[in-house]
């Protein structure tokens, strides 16, 4: 097994806290937390307690999958509005943003939103 604090190979963990967080780690790194005591699991459902309609009764869920579909055409052609730019950037005014503003939210240069909202820059799937 390998110690989660300095990754060597030993032989036996223990479970330490460290500012919060669970470790398995060798003897040697023990000292750096406190030590946990191993707590024991909670019975897992037997056949008498087992809630009806659990995995046991539903045989065909899990090999039934999704069906595919192509989103595209569900949507149908949509057409780019003549006055797009405009309508960017009557939308950032109207939130109060600046150009500087939009292109941090879009993740994208201040120079394509400028151009964008001047009609410079069209979508290459438009």
């Amino acid at each position: 097994m390998l110690c989660e604090m300095c990754g060597k190979e030993v032989d036996v963990t223990v479970r330490i806290r460290i500012e919060g967080t669970i470790l398995s780690v060798g003897p040697e790194c023990e000292k750096f937390g406190t030590r946990i005591d191993p707590v024991p699991a909670a019975p897992g459902p037997t056949r008498a307690n087992r809630p009806i309609g659990g995995p046991a009764t539903r045989v065909g869920a899990t090999g039934r999958r999704m069906e595919e579909r192509d989103l595209y055409t569900e949507i149908g052609e949509l057409e780019l509005a003549p006055d797009w730019s405009k309508r960017v950037r009557v939308a950032r005014e109207a939130l109060a943003w600046t150009p500087d503003d939009l292109a941090k939210k879009l993740n994208e240069k201040k120079s394509v939103v400028l151009k964008i909202e001047s009609g410079g820059f069209r979508p290459p799937d438009a």
